[in-house]
């Protein structure tokens, strides 16, 4: 708990190091906290499940989702059998994401079905890094999966500064087809539209019941900013807490960053915990 609410960050990296591009070891470095590789990560590149668990004890984190990513183009491998591990030594409080990537995951639905098997809350995929389209009918099978067994579908929706991206697949424009098809499928738009299309994320948040904002990488003081054109309080009822650790300074600091922000105190406990537990599969904080 942090300060009397639910704390779910959903949207942490926790990779075997030796899998992944130098790029994204500098990215860590350079914007984590000092020091944090050589506190959770072992020297063989391992991150070790105690440490981990203790620091996000101690930063108010319930629950944690972490992310993995099938990125040969961009960032490198982040396994999702690497996190099991973690995820054992303390299932409440961690929760491994699946991912696919159309260009090397055949038959698609199989592979997720797999993940999905083995724990998976959602299904997070990246098309700046993977080099495809959300829209793209190879995804289908998987995405009809995600609504047969009531998961949902996380998707980077964001500018990315590593080399070999396509900033151009993060649009939520290419989302549209996809909600089209899959009504019932509940879709996330990590990093919330962060570069260019804060309003396009944010409009199809008020307007779909079943479309989300997760706050990853957005510094907290500056929503007001990126979402000037949308009512604060009626656009934060939408939100998902989540901070692409190790990639900020301390979990803690940015929830409390959010919940001061002047929110109404109906949405403050729905945005740090409560929308998470209802649209991710079988988060259990308790």
């Amino acid at each position: 708990m942090l300060d009397g609410h639910v704390l779910v960050d959903a949207h942490v990296h926790v990779p075997t190091l030796t899998s992944l591009a130098p790029a994204w070891v500098d990215w860590a470095r350079r914007f984590g906290r000092p020091g944090v590789l050589e506190e959770v990560w072992r020297a063989d590149g391992t991150p070790d499940p105690e440490t981990l668990d203790r620091l996000f004890a101690e930063e108010g984190v319930d629950v944690a989702l972490l992310f993995c990513e099938y990125s040969p183009k961009a960032t490198g491998y982040q396994l999702f059998d690497d996190l099991l591990p973690l995820v054992e030594a303390n299932p409440r409080r961690f929760r491994p994401v699946a991912s696919v990537n159309p260009h090397l995951h055949f038959p698609i639905a199989r592979e997720l079905e797999r993940q999905l098997d083995l724990g998976a809350a959602a299904l997070k995929i990246h098309p700046v890094h993977g080099g495809f389209r959300a829209d793209d009918a190879a995804m289908y099978p998987a995405y009809a999966v995600l609504v047969e067994r009531g998961v949902p579908l996380v998707v980077h929706c964001g500018t990315s500064s590593f080399p070999g991206s396509t900033n151009a697949y993060a649009d939520p424009q290419l989302l549209d087809a996809v909600l089209r098809d899959f009504p019932d499928l509940h879709v996330v738009l990590a990093h919330g539209g962060r570069g260019w299309w804060y309003d396009a994320a944010a409009f199809l948040a008020v307007s779909r019941p079943n479309v989300w904002i997760e706050l990853s990488g957005l510094p907290p003081k500056r929503l007001p900013e990126y979402y000037a054109r949308f009512d604060l309080g009626r656009l934060a009822r939408k939100w998902i807490y989540g901070t692409d650790w190790p990639g900020v300074p301390g979990q803690a600091a940015n929830a409390r960053a959010v919940a001061s922000l002047g929110l109404p105190d109906d949405v403050v406990p729905l945005v740090l915990g409560g929308n998470a537990l209802r649209v991710y599969s079988g988060l259990d904080p308790a």
